[in-house]
């Protein structure tokens, strides 16, 4: 709830975000730096330009830096450069999804996930998307959706108990405004069937999209879930705020604060 311009975490805010914008290709949009895959982090890094598009002071963004010049993209152009990227990955996807690389032939949920989160986040600041690419992707997760609400990784891949791919593609719905479908239904229903099981994979990954899913799907079951995740998190805390992960503490620690940033209401693309 700081300003970003002006309050206490303002110039951590700009660190970042010049960040990730000198790690984009000027060219291709792509969102580069190591990691699993970069449509991975391209979709979380679109996501977080989308959030901070409107809001951080974009004559402040560059301001005392040395950086050139030529390689100081506002906030606005980054994301329609992230968002370019995104489009043009998925119309060369036989799919219409997504996959690690931008020319992966072939697509899973959970990158599709994160990169659909994405570019719903760029609609939602005002990011000019077509709706053929929405409708599309949400084809995606409902040629994965069964019928008992769980999510194969990939199609005809049953991947035993997909609670948080189930998560993942409850959020998507929701946030594409899919409450509606029967699809929807099946993997709330799935989640919160669930709502008390433990996953020790991935666990931050799990609970970063278990708090959003739960949040717009039951927000009575959201607030029990929450409560004991909160617990959860004070046992694990370090000394210093950090939260260790398989993935280091810068990760652990990111996912800890997004999934209890719902408390706070802040985040526009995950608002009800």
């Amino acid at each position: 709830g700081e300003d970003p311009d002006f309050g206490p975490y303002s110039e951590n805010i700009r660190k970042a975000l010049r960040h990730i914008i000198l790690f984009q290709d000027g060219d291709t949009g792509l969102a580069t730096g190591p990691g699993h895959g970069p449509m991975y982090h391209h979709g979380f890094a679109t996501l977080a330009l989308s959030e901070a598009y409107g809001v951080v002071n974009e004559r402040l963004l560059w301001q005392n830096t040395e950086t050139p010049v030529e390689e100081r993209r506002s906030i606005g152009q980054a994301l329609e450069l992230a968002v370019r990227c995104i489009l043009t990955a998925q119309q060369k996807n036989p799919y219409n999804a997504w996959r690690y690389s931008p020319d992966g032939t072939d697509a899973d949920t959970t990158v599709s996930g994160t990169v659909l989160m994405g570019l719903l986040g760029a609609r939602n600041a005002g990011i000019e998307v077509p709706n053929e690419a929405v409708e599309n992707a949400i084809a995606y997760f409902h040629a994965n959706t069964l019928r008992d609400g769980n999510v194969t990784y990939q199609l005809a891949q049953s991947h035993g108990n997909g609670i948080t791919r189930a998560a993942i593609a409850t959020l998507v719905y929701s946030i594409a405004k899919r409450k509606d479908t029967d699809e929807f239904k099946a993997t709330s229903d799935f989640i919160k069937k669930r709502v008390d099981q433990d996953v020790n994979d991935y666990p931050f990954y799990y609970r970063y999209y278990m708090a959003q899913a739960l949040f717009q799907s039951d927000l009575e079951l959201w607030k029990a879930w929450n409560q004991r995740t909160a617990e959860w998190f004070q046992k694990i805390q370090r000394e210093d705020g950090s939260f260790s992960s398989s993935h280091g503490p810068a990760y652990g620690t990111g996912m800890a604060v997004l999934s209890m940033a719902l408390n706070y209401r802040l985040l526009p693309v995950y608002e009800r």
